[in-house]
Formats: C-alpha cells, structure tokens, sequence
C-alpha cells in the first residue's frame, strides 16, 4: 500500500508550472496520474516542462502567459476547461519577490508584488472554481504561500503581506465553498 494519491482522470492547472517549485508540484501531480494544464510566463518553460508531464504518461498543455494579466489567467483557465473537458485541481503557485526596503520602492513596484503574488491567485480561483462547482465532483484548490505570511519580513513587506492575504484568503474560502 502506498500513500501516494491516486490522480488518475483528474486535471490540474498549475500557475507558474515553468520551473522551481511550480514544476516540481506539476511533475508530482503527473506521476500521482493528473493531467495537466501549464500556466508559465516563459513559453519555453511551459513547454519543457509539458513534454516532461507527457514523458509519464500523462497529457498536457502548455498555456504560456502572464500570472499578473488577470485576463490572461481567465483565457488560460477556460482554455484548459475546454481542452480537457473539466478541472479538478487548481495550484496558485505564481509569485515572486525582490527584497528592498518598503520606503525605497516605488508603488509600482508594490503593484507588481500584489499582481503577481494574490491578484494572479484571486484571479485563478474565481476562474477555476465555478468550473469545479458546476461539474459535481468537487476539486481541490492549493494556494502556494510562504512562512512569510505568518513572521515580520524586512525588506519584504509587501511579498508578506500579500502572502498573509492568501492564507486568509484561502482560510475565507474553505469555509465559504464548503457550504
């Protein structure tokens, strides 16, 4: 008996699936029997990393965009839907972060932070789970923060504060989709 989880049939979204932590969690979920739609920014990225998912046996799709257009992650997620007929798991993994002192940056600079580290995951959700929801078999939804969330962080205020709203986020909404 393993403790593996049996994936088989489902399909999961994974934002910023290119490299790092994003792809480690994509090939996992290939190898767990998910197929899999590849959100990544580098469209080269999105592409290495599908050919490895389809090296296990799994299908894939390589949807190359930017995680802090919400538009494009709304055009992703349907694509994705329309492609492999549902999503079932969806994994906010896009983020980033630069360490400067918060009264040395700019706001655009804040903007870029909050784009890409909670907007992109609001953006995501409010696509995907609809889709979960109106196709009755539930889903699962992973939101990727940091212990940045829960500790002071100087030189990354605006990263932990963005990353303290999705664990509250994602605390709001297992309360709210489980009614």
């Amino acid at each position: 008996m393993t403790d593996a989880p049996d994936l088989s049939g489902q399909v999961a979204f994974v934002t910023g699936a290119g490299g790092g932590i994003g792809r480690a969690i994509a090939l996992a979920l290939a190898g767990a029997g998910a197929d899999l739609a590849l959100f990544e920014i580098i469209p080269e990225r999105a592409e290495e990393a599908a050919t490895r998912v389809r090296e296990l046996g799994r299908r894939a799709i390589a949807l190359p965009g930017d995680a802090m257009d919400a538009d494009a992650i709304r055009l992703a997620v349907a694509a994705a839907a329309a492609h492999f007929g549902r999503i079932d798991i969806l994994v906010n993994n896009a983020g980033g972060v630069s360490g400067r002192p918060f009264l040395d940056q700019s706001e655009r600079s804040w903007r870029r932070h909050i784009d890409i580290n909670l907007v992109s995951m609001l953006a995501a959700t409010h696509a995907a789970a609809p889709l979960m929801i109106a196709g009755g078999r539930g889903g699962a939804i992973l939101n990727v923060a940091s212990i940045e969330a829960e500790r002071a962080a100087p030189l990354f205020a605006v990263y932990a504060a963005c990353k303290a709203g999705m664990v509250s986020f994602t605390k709001s909404m297992a309360l709210e989709l489980s009614e």
